[in-house]
C-alpha cells in the first residue's frame, strides 16, 4: 500500500481542488491518502473517514513561523514515511517541498497552480522568482495546469526543458459536468435574475474571483462604465485588495446594474443567469472558471496569458485581449453583448470544448496512471 500526502496552505484551496481527486484515488485504489493544510475545524468535520488530516498552522504572505511549519512538517514526514507528496500554493509548496527533501521523501510533485512572481516587479519579483526555482529544484518533478505555463517555465529557466509534464490537456481539477449542467441553465437563470431584480432581456457580464488588480478588475470596472444598459455581476468574496483603484470600485458599487453577490458555492446558478464571462486576469495557472462558464454555454473574454489561453479556442468560444487593456477590453464586451447569435455559436462551441477537453472523470483516469508512473506501479 503506497501512503500520499497531499499539501497545500489553506483549506478553501483543498475542498476546491485536491478532495475530489483524494476521494477519486480512493476509490480505485488502496493508497493511504493524508492531507496537510492550516487548521480548520470545520474542514476537518467534514472529510470522510477514509481522509486523514494533518493540520500545520499556515497563513498567506511572509512569516516567520513558516520556519516552524516546515520542521513541523519534516517530523511528521519522517515519522509517515510517505511515498509521495503533492504540494501547491506558495507556502505550502515552499515548506513542503524543503520538508519533503529533507525526509528523504522518495516522489516530490509539485503542482504549479500558478505564479506568484509575474504579478510582481522590481526586486520584488527576481526574489520571488528565485524562490520559485527552489522549490522547483527541491522537487523530482513539477506538473503546471497548463501547457502554456509548463512552456513559460521553461523559458523562464524555472526547471530544466526534460522536467515537468501537464496531465491530459491541463487544469488541476476539470470540470463537473453533473454540477456544471448546461441542461439546468434556464431554471437556474430564472432563479438568479430574479433573486437580484435583473430584468430577463438585460444583458449580463459575469466575473467570479478576488477584487484585486492581478484580476484585471480596474480594467474592467473602467470598461464596463462604458455601458449604458448591461448589467455587470461581481462573483466572490466582497473584500477589496488595496490595489484596486477606489474611484473606479466605489463607481461600480454605486451603480444600480453592478451587483456584488459575494461567496457561492453554487457558481454554476449564477453563471447561468450570464450571457458573458470575464476574466482580464494579469496570471493565472489555468483559469478554471473559463471552462465552468464554457460549461453552462458562456462565450467567454479573457486576456492573453497563459493557463488562460489554453482553456478556450479564439474566435470560437470567445475572444483574447491584451492584458491590462480596458479600451481592448471593452471592445471585445461590446462585441459579445452586439452580436447575439455570434454569442451564442461560441456558447455552443465553448460547451462542447470543455466537455471533451476537461470532463472532471476523464481527466482522474490520466491523474491516477500519472501517479502510478511516478510511483512506479504498473
Amino acid at each position: 500500500m503506497k501512503k500520499l500526502c497531499f499539501v497545500t496552505t489553506v483549506s478553501m484551496t483543498m475542498k476546491a481542488f485536491v478532495i475530489p481527486i483524494a476521494v477519486y484515488l480512493h476509490g480505485h485504489t488502496d493508497w493511504d491518502i493524508t492531507l496537510v493544510c492550516d487548521e480548520d475545524p470545520e474542514f476537518r468535520k467534514s472529510l470522510p473517514p477514509y481522509l486523514h488530516y494533518h493540520a500545520v498552522p499556515m497563513a498567506r504572505g511572509i512569516h516567520l513561523s513558516g520556519i516552524k511549519a516546515m520542521l513541523e512538517m519534516e517530523k511528521f514526514f519522517r515519522e509517515e514515511h510517505f511515498d509521495l507528496v503533492q504540494y501547491a500554493t506558495p507556502n505550502a509548496s515552499l515548506y513542503a517541498a524543503m520538508a519533503a527533501k529533507r525526509a528523504r521523501i522518495p516522489v516530490r510533485l509539485y503542482c504549479q497552480w500558478g505564479l506568484a512572481y509575474v504579478g510582481f516587479r522590481g526586486i520584488k519579483r527576481w526574489i520571488f522568482k528565485q524562490e520559485e526555482k527552489y522549490v522547483c529544484w527541491l522537487s523530482t518533478w513539477i506538473e503546471p495546469d497548463s501547457r502554456s505555463n509548463l512552456d513559460f517555465a521553461h523559458r523562464e529557466g524555472l526547471y530544466p526543458p526534460d522536467q515537468g509534464s501537464v496531465v491530459w490537456n491541463g487544469s488541476a481539477v476539470g470540470v463537473n459536468l453533473e454540477k456544471f449542467d448546461i441542461t439546468k441553465r434556464e431554471p437556474f437563470r430564472d432563479e438568479i435574475r430574479r433573486k437580484y431584480h435583473i430584468p430577463a432581456e438585460a444583458f449580463v457580464f459575469i466575473f467570479v474571483g478576488r477584487i484585486t488588480r492581478d484580476k484585471g478588475v480596474n480594467e474592467l470596472f473602467e470598461a464596463f462604465s462604458q455601458f449604458d444598459d448591461a448589467w455587470l455581476m461581481m462573483v466572490g468574496w466582497n473584500e477589496v485588495d488595496q490595489t484596486v483603484n477606489r474611484e473606479l470600485y466605489q463607481k461600480a458599487q454605486s451603480s444600480s446594474r453592478v451587483v456584488f453577490t459575494g461567496f457561492t458555492d453554487e457558481v454554476e446558478k449564477y453563471l447561468s443567469a450570464a450571457d458573458c464571462y470575464l476574466l482580464p486576469s494579469y496570471r493565472e495557472g489555468f483559469g478554471m472558471g473559463v471552462i465552468e462558464a464554457e460549461a453552462m454555454g458562456l462565450p467567454v473574454v479573457i486576456t492573453d496569458i497563459p493557463g488562460p489561453t489554453d482553456a478556450m479556442v479564439e474566435h470560437e468560444t470567445g475572444i483574447v485581449v491584451q492584458k491590462a487593456n480596458s479600451k481592448e477590453l471593452h471592445r471585445a464586451m461590446k462585441r459579445i453583448c452586439e452580436n447575439q447569435e455570434e454569442a451564442k455559436r461560441m456558447g455552443t462551441k465553448g460547451a462542447e470544448f470543455a466537455a471533451g477537453m476537461f470532463e472532471q472523470k476523464q481527466l482522474f483516469a490520466y491523474i491516477l496512471r500519472d501517479r502510478k508512473a511516478l510511483l512506479k506501479q504498473s
